[in-house]
């Protein structure tokens, strides 16, 4: 510990970002030690020596109100010797520092990078191997071109376009002034073959001396949490290499509203997001050329989706109007920019494509899931669903499209539960309770093991049990509501402790005790009651779009996304968070949003095609709508207030919702009537 660390009577409120961790702690306290007081996951080896560096955090300066923070740039301490001499000898990045040696100096918010934390995020995002026919935006063609003649005074890029003319049937070519000013070298050097790379068969934006047989592009899905990037091969449509992250503008906000509320409440706002996601898609193009062994310039082109808030940041627009009805695009159409236009580290003249928005909250992201799974090309009645803080639902066939978002919140991803956390390593993720004992067994991630296995204790020793991510909190509140300790109200059976010291007194309300450690891992009813009311904003939603087209049931229904591809679609109806429906039809498809980007830029026509049917797309705005309440109301209960859920029913024993609302009797005798029934 820092000579200089003083205890005092003056204290300071420090919040941990991405966790939301926060506490007071007094002047001079470091931000390791703050940070281990509270739980918040940094990695240290050396014991604060500031030898190791593994400890390293930002400080993130502006006003949060969320979490009743002013951070100021003297919210910490002047760097330490021991930061000095480590950034001499290995180097930090600007406005890094070691927690070990920073200390407290007044209310900060502290960001850990995900290379910081002891238990990094596990980034589910991965490819599709669905085929995809090849017809890239960018496409490369060798030529010979006619050398300078004394007696035809033609330029050299004139004599190149008739080379692309007579060889390969390309006519009127333009060319970027950065190529153009490179090319009398370029084809010199080439002894006057060249390889051209051409965009839509219009522009040139990339010339090699001589033979030159690859290239290279880049599909990115900006989601609100994670950001995942495939690098292809143009020429073969090969994912060479995939990465994901965290995005780093969490550390302004958890959820899309808090960042607008960010920007408007901070001048200057949008441009440290901007910069944020800016920078962190840069660190995955060297993350992904180093896996691959790829020079950076040979990527001629990108595709990028993401809903309208990210959509419009990377663009470096402001997305203030966004934040507030009427919830106003600055565009909505299909563009493309240079990739200098938005920072890229890659081919200045590259081109980054960025596929159309549909609405205020229905961005290029659920375009591009139309696209990969392509309702408006079948003849089912499709519900299409991804799973987030903002869940955006497409609903229709080759007849007709609806669209909407509904605002389910960060509940779903452990946000806001008591015990939750995003998936990592360590993280309860499948969950089941005994009926009779009412005792619980669960798997965590990085082990195959059922926590009542034989192993289990020595596999999970090193990650430890340290919460409860997304999937794991649909499945330990569907299988409390199986096992009679939820009522079909969401309640929480206090009666039950007397069968089971797995229900305990919670003040005036019980908990479920999941896991016992040195800290218990509960569900408190708070946990119940955010999850009944996302998964109630999900399914009126839902409802609402069926209103529209006069349906009672869907024939099939596709969960999207990171989350939604791997939650058990089973315990998701069985709360309700989806209208009912055959379970044979009910499915994770993955990525969907990454696969329509894919597609979008191997494939230039695709292009054309979402935004025509991104036109005929009807929107709907779910905050507007009458019978938005009444619908979310319904759906607070488990599985539902009116629906039977009859074809569930058909698959799963559930409950007798009239047995479980009976509150005589005792709870023993409450579940002996549903088990008879």
């Amino acid at each position: 510990m820092p000579d200089q660390y003083l205890t005092g009577e003056k204290t300071h409120l420090v919040a941990f970002m991405p966790s939301g961790k926060r506490g007071r702690f007094p002047d001079g306290t470091p931000i390791l030690e703050a940070a281990r007081t509270l739980g918040v996951d940094i990695d240290s080896v050396c014991g604060g020596r500031g030898i190791c560096g593994r400890c390293q955090v930002d400080l993130t300066v502006g006003k949060f109100s969320k979490h009743g923070v002013v951070s100021r740039a003297d919210s910490l301490s002047d760097f330490a010797d021991a930061e000095e001499k480590f950034k001499e000898r290995r180097g930090l990045k600007e406005g890094r520092r070691l927690s070990c040696h920073a200390l407290l100096k007044g209310d900060a918010v502290i960001d850990v990078p995900a290379s910081s934390q002891v238990h990094k995020q596990v980034i589910v995002k991965q490819a599709d191997d669905r085929k995809i026919e090849m017809d890239p935006a960018i496409r490369l063609h060798f030529v010979q071109v006619l050398e300078p003649d004394m007696h035809n005074p033609t330029g050299d890029f004139e004599r190149l376009c008739l080379a692309l003319k007579q060889q390969w049937g390309l006519d009127y070519m333009e060319c970027d002034l950065r190529t153009l000013q490179a090319l009398q070298k370029v084809l010199r050097d080439g002894k006057w073959s060249v390889t051209v790379a051409i965009h839509r068969d219009s522009r040139i934006t990339k010339i090699w001396p001589g033979f030159h047989n690859v290239a290279y592009g880049l599909a990115v899905d900006v989601g609100s949490t994670t950001i995942a990037m495939h690098l292809c091969n143009l020429s073969t449509g090969e994912v060479v290499a995939s990465a994901g992250m965290m995005n780093p503008q969490i550390r302004y906000g958890e959820d899309l509203m808090s960042r607008v509320s960010y920007v408007m409440m901070n001048p200057g706002g949008e441009q440290l997001l901007t910069e944020a996601v800016r920078r962190g898609i840069n660190d995955l193009i060297t993350e992904v050329t180093d896996k691959a062994e790829v020079d950076p310039d040979d990527i001629l082109n990108a595709v990028f989706v993401g809903n309208p808030i990210m959509h419009h940041l990377l663009l470096g627009i402001d997305p203030t109007e966004l934040g507030g009805a009427p919830f106003a695009l600055t565009a909505n159409s299909g563009m493309t920019v240079w990739a200098s236009e938005i920072g890229m580290m890659s081919n200045p003249d590259g081109r980054a494509y960025f596929l159309p928005c549909i609405a205020g909250h229905v961005g290029a992201d659920t375009a591009a899931v139309i696209l990969a799974e392509a309702p408006h090309l079948q003849e089912q009645m499709t519900l299409i669903i991804d799973v987030g803080t903002n869940a955006e639902i497409v609903l229709g066939n080759n007849e007709r499209l609806l669209a909407a978002s509904s605002p389910t919140g960060p509940a779903f991803e452990g946000a806001q539960i008591s015990c939750g956390q995003r998936a990592a390593a360590g993280a309860i993720e499948r969950v089941r309770i005994d009926p009779e004992t009412l005792e619980p067994r669960f798997k965590v991630i990085g082990c195959d093991l059922w926590s009542d296995e034989e192993g289990f204790a020595e596999e999970t020793a090193k990650s430890g049990i340290t919460g409860v991510c997304g999937s794991g909190i649909i499945e330990v509140i569907a299988e409390m509501y199986l096992a009679g300790i939820l009522s079909t109200d969401g309640v929480i059976d206090g009666s039950l402790a007397a069968k089971s010291d797995r229900v305990v007194a919670d003040g005036r309300t019980f908990s479920y005790v999941l896991h016992r450690s040195e800290t218990e891992l509960k569900i408190y009813q708070t946990d119940v009651r955010a999850i009944q009311l996302a998964k109630a904003a999900l399914h009126a939603g839902a409802r609402l779009l069926m209103d529209r087209l006069g349906l009672e049931t869907v024939d099939r229904i596709l969960l999207t996304g990171a989350f939604g591809s791997h939650i058990d679609v089973k315990y998701a109806m069985i709360l309700g968070m989806l209208p009912d429906c055959d379970l044979a039809e009910v499915q994770g498809v993955g990525n969907a949003a990454g696969l329509g980007a894919r597609i979008a830029l191997l494939n230039k026509t695709a292009r054309d095609e979402i935004e025509e049917v991104v036109k005929q797309v009807e929107k709907i705005e779910t905050a507007v709508e009458p019978s938005f309440q009444q619908y979310f109301v319904e759906a607070m209960a488990i599985p539902h207030k009116t629906s039977p859920y009859a074809m569930l029913a058909k698959s799963v024993n559930l409950p007798d919702p009239k047995v479980l609302s009976d509150t005589s009797g005792g709870g023993e005798g409450r579940r002996r009537r549903r088990r008879r029934g």
